[in-house]
């Protein structure tokens, strides 16, 4: 309801108005009304504006409004806090301002005033009418969207250097297990090589925890229990959380199905593991429970987000040292880390609420100090969608005779994935851009029986070179890989069903085993 101000003053002034018919009439407005004397003691007060405050009216009445609604023994002003009411006895005139009250729970309520002076027949202010509207769900809203824009900006961060980056990565990571498989076992300068690649190694894992976060990692979403995903991450805490954590598991009694990426879901809960190990350095218990819930407009309402629906939880629960509520609201902030400075990247929660984003999910949090933590992941349930295929991984990569075609652009990239590939038997042709490839190509099909294409190249990208080889041999057989981003991908049309992807930087261990694969499809 939008208040008419001048008509409410009017009322005021109208004598045959009675107070029943006033008080009335002022309980019609949706925002909180109050009038207000000299004194500033509350002599009349609406209903929205107890109910704001979670009052009776008679606990409001005849009390000072600072004492009210601010929870002070004193006015606001000799706090140094802006007061409309203040200043429209002192000028005549009204004003608006912004600040905080609290309600009964001392828990903060972002409000907006507005006063309005009453004069008397000699124009001297008497009394001010001071209009309170809640703004605290706008101001969430605005806070969503500040998260949100700082997402995006660390998004287009990552997105920006994802490409070039990985192309780095992956001639570190090529060239270091190159030196890992030319080494003996007793070699002193192997431990250098494996050093190498775990530098490599976390850099990857640093520039996927930045897409991830901004939701531009890809993934590979299928038909799955929550259950099972539950039960394989199950298997690999044990190592992880020490033997003085105790780790307890409650499974649904039923399939829960989702569609999602289950090994990033098994990241997120990983994650979440990790922390709650490190919240409990003195040991305690780590609890993972599944469940359903049918998610309705009150919920929406009451928490403002997510979507009306079916939906699966998983629950992460610790008996650690908790979160204050400052904390717990900043928890999922890119770089923001409760550990010491060397002890975490402030990546791992962004990260783990990126990936539940993607998944067109939600995360939430509730911590208490001295009594733990516990995270809940909402994942809408599916019960269409294609079931995840065991697949057997063959842990020693085999080699081949196959004439291979790279075409890559980065001269590094090109030069290590071709020294991989023919350290293990196979015949290598180097193609610089899209055209080339084509070229290539046209010139040795019958020999090429696969070819290795970056997604981006200048003069035509890989899926147009794709194509024009298919046009020459219909049955040419393709692995796709790239270092941007997946929104990036998907405008390419590489992301599609069938088609063989891997992106970068790719281990060379993934890479031969890759090509085997699709070699013998």
């Amino acid at each position: 309801m939008t208040v008419n101000t001048d008509k409410i003053l009017e009322v005021f002034r109208a004598p045959e108005i009675s107070a029943s018919i006033l008080k009335g009439i002022i309980d019609l407005v949706e925002e909180g009304f109050i009038v207000v004397d000299r004194s500033f003691k509350i002599i009349i007060a609406n209903k929205a504006y107890c109910d704001q405050l979670g009052l009776e009216e008679s606990s409001v009445i005849g009390k000072n409004c600072y004492a009210i609604s601010h929870r002070l023994n004193k006015p606001c002003y000799e706090i140094k806090e802006e007061c409309s009411v203040k200043f429209s006895f002192d000028t005549g005139k009204p004003h608006a301002s912004f600040h905080v009250h609290t309600d009964k729970d001392r828990n903060p309520v972002y409000i907006e005033t507005k006063s309005f002076p009453l004069k008397d027949s000699s124009g001297e202010v008497t009394l001010v009418v001071e209009l309170i509207n809640n703004v605290t769900g706008r101001k969430k809203l605005e806070d969503q969207l500040r998260h949100a824009q700082k997402m995006e900006a660390v998004g287009t961060l990552a997105g920006g250097i994802a490409h070039d980056f990985n192309n780095i990565l992956t001639a570190i990571m090529g060239y270091g297990h190159i030196l890992q498989l030319k080494m003996e076992a007793e070699n002193p300068l192997k431990g250098y090589a494996d050093s190498i690649i775990t530098a490599a190694e976390r850099g990857a894992n640093l520039t996927s925890g930045l897409l991830a976060f901004s939701r531009k990692q890809i993934i590979d979403p299928q038909l799955t229990d929550v259950n099972d995903i539950v039960r394989k991450v199950e298997k690999l805490l044990a190592r992880l959380i020490g033997e003085d954590i105790e780790l307890k598991t409650d499974l649904a009694d039923k399939r829960i199905n989702v569609v999602a990426d289950s090994g990033q879901i098994e990241q997120v809960l990983m994650n979440l593991a990790s922390n709650a190990r490190d919240a409990m350095p003195d040991g305690g218990i780590i609890s993972i429970k599944t469940s359903s819930i049918e998610l309705d407009e009150r919920f929406l309402a009451a928490h403002e987000f997510g979507a009306i629906g079916d939906y699966a939880i998983i629950s992460v629960s610790d008996t650690g040292t908790g979160m204050d509520k400052t904390t717990a609201g900043r928890i999922f902030e890119p770089f923001f880390t409760t550990k010491e400075v060397g002890k975490g990247t402030g990546l791992g929660l962004a990260m783990a609420y990126g990936i539940i984003k993607q998944h067109n999910g939600f995360m939430t949090v509730y911590s208490e100090l001295g009594i733990g933590t516990t995270f809940k992941i909402y994942l809408p349930t599916s019960n269409s969608g294609k079931e995840v295929a065991e697949v057997s991984k063959v842990d020693t990569p085999k080699g081949g005779t196959e004439t291979v075609m790279i075409a890559e652009d980065d001269h590094e990239v090109r030069k290590i994935n071709s020294d991989i590939l023919r350290e293990f038997g196979y015949t290598i042709i180097e193609a610089i851009d899209g055209v080339d490839a084509v070229e290539k190509f046209r010139s040795h099909m019958t020999d090429i029986k696969l070819v290795i294409l970056d997604v981006i190249m200048p003069h035509k990208n890989g899926k147009e070179a794709y194509h024009d080889m298919q046009k020459l041999k219909p049955d040419v057989k393709a692995i796709f890989t790239s270092g941007y981003t997946s929104d990036i991908i998907s405008k390419k049309g590489i992301l599609e069903e069938g088609i063989n992807f891997v992106p970068k930087p790719v281990p060379p261990q993934e890479l031969l085993l890759k090509v085997r694969e699709v070699l013998d499809s």
